[in-house]
């Protein structure tokens, strides 16, 4: 599935916290957002698109998720955070190459041929990561070490980077081919971004297989690289980008134009983006994995860069200007995504408020995206109610009415959904602050439910009327609109 997927450490964000975003760009997945308790937690899990059966512990914790409504292709929880504030996203479908998925290759279900054969289960994937995962971890590093065990016992059937994040760390791993992976922890005042490419061109071995500070691999990933020939590397630094992933053609078309426009708004100052003399352009192939942002990240630039589609450059779709290079890249915001969310862990709150976990539905581009608490054993019906058909009713539907109108309205739509996006932002974070301060002051934990209904009420009208906004501008652009004094 494309996704794109940005990191941010707790010394490069504006408060302190950890950020791991991702957009969820499946083919108009319908989602919502709920919390699963223990007692809904299976202890034997089957997945469906590789028949696997997981034998699963016995002492899960509640967490968020949002699965899709529709689960006859499986749960695919894609993010959440759980009640020991540990974020999680998965996933991040990346690019590998021939040598290494023939060294090591996918584990694919194999339906058995006749009655007399049995059919093979296939390894675990996006379907199932979150599921298996975060109910059983307190911390970053330890989502790691279990999704590692996981992929080394079972395998997988696609190449993936998953995140996870706690109050302190924030950490990427990358699966290799069917068996082997790779994870690195994001330093506290870089950011980093992965467009569906393997991303990390950097890695210790040396700290993987000595004191693991901040790189781990499966046990045998040294033999593994030696043994099938894989290291293209040059004068002994150890990229592993070159060694397993992609540099194709379609790569620079769909994947490193978002790391361009991503880190030229991170950074505009510390390196060259744009002219001949650019350190890196759009189809550049050492666009870096991370990057230390030229100033403080918030959420609010989290969500900029999951709505991008170029803007300020020639290749922005939007745009007015007959540039002859409209459109030719891949936009970050794209129109089939579900599920966008931040998971941010705060560290200036008390512990039961210190996950945060910002939503969005559908398109980013219009989209708004809003906060709510986690620790919490139920979301409002707004978010957790969704429905198949559309309805008004939801945040997810109403999201995609205002996506579709806009898009085609843009000229005359955009300063309504500029508007939008703020009022969310802005009304979200003051309903935050509020409660934060009541929790600071003594307030018991059940108060985080009713401070997600207020957010959700707000966002509703604020959703509503922006709907009617934009179906008002969309009737008057109608093709077949005419006066008796048109002719």
């Amino acid at each position: 599935m494309s996704c794109t997927t940005v990191l941010v450490g707790k010394k490069a964000s504006n408060d302190g916290s950890t950020m791991i975003a991702r957009t969820d760009d499946g083919f108009f997945d319908v989602k919502k957002i709920v919390v699963i308790e223990p007692s809904k937690q299976p202890r034997k899990y089957r997945n469906v698109i590789s028949h696997l059966e997981i034998e699963l512990p016995d002492d899960p914790i509640r967490y968020t998720a949002s699965p899709s409504v529709d689960t006859k292709r499986g749960v695919w929880a894609a993010t959440g955070i759980n009640a020991a504030n540990v974020g999680m996203t998965a996933t991040e479908t990346i690019t590998s190459n021939p040598r290494v998925l023939s060294a090591d290759p996918l584990v694919e279900y194999q339906k058995a041929k006749n009655r007399r054969e049995k059919d093979i289960p296939g390894g675990i994937g996006e379907e199932d990561l979150v599921y298996i995962t975060l109910p059983y971890i307190k911390s970053a590093r330890e989502g790691v070490e279990r999704l590692g065990a996981l992929l080394e016992k079972y395998g997988t059937y696609e190449t993936n980077g998953i995140a996870f994040n706690d109050e302190h760390e924030v950490w990427w791993l990358e699966t290799i081919g069917g068996h082997h992976w790779m994870a690195r922890r994001v330093p506290d005042d870089a950011c980093a971004i992965i467009p569906n490419q393997f991303g990390m061109d950097e890695f210790d071995l040396d700290d993987a297989f000595g004191k693991k500070k901040a790189n781990l691999c499966s046990a045998d990933l040294r033999e593994f690289i030696k043994d099938n020939h894989l290291d293209l590397n040059q004068n002994g630094k150890f990229n592993p980008r070159d060694v397993f992933g992609s540099r194709s053609d379609q790569d620079h078309i769909y994947n490193t134009p978002r790391a361009w426009f991503m880190e030229r708004y991170l950074a505009p100052y510390s390196h060259k983006w744009d002219g001949e003399d650019a350190e890196f352009g759009p189809e550049s192939d050492n666009i870096p994995w991370m990057i230390v942002p030229d100033r403080k990240v918030a959420a609010e630039d989290v969500k900029y860069l999951l709505s991008s589609h170029y803007q300020g450059t020639p290749y922005d779709p939007y745009s007015g200007q007959d540039t002859g290079k409209r459109g030719i890249y891949r936009s970050i915001g794209i129109n089939r995504t579900g599920v966008t969310s931040i998971c941010q862990i705060r560290s200036d709150v008390p512990d039961a408020a210190k996950g945060v976990e910002w939503i969005c539905f559908g398109s980013t581009a219009f989209s708004a995206m809003l906060p709510v608490y986690t620790n919490v054993d139920s979301m409002p019906a707004y978010l957790s109610k969704v429905s198949l058909d559309v309805s008004t009713e939801n945040f997810y539907w109403s999201s995609r009415l205002i996506d579709a109108f806009a898009d085609h309205n843009y000229g005359t739509s955009i300063q309504n959904i500029e508007r939008y996006h703020s009022a969310v932002a802005t009304k979200g974070r003051q309903i935050i602050r509020e409660y934060d301060k009541k929790l600071t002051e003594g307030g018991d934990v059940s108060i985080l439910k009713e401070a997600n209904d207020k957010l959700s009420d707000m966002a509703k009208k604020q959703t509503t009327e922006t709907l009617n906004r934009v179906l008002a501008d969309a009737s008057m652009h109608m093709k077949n609109g005419y006066n008796r004094a048109d002719n």
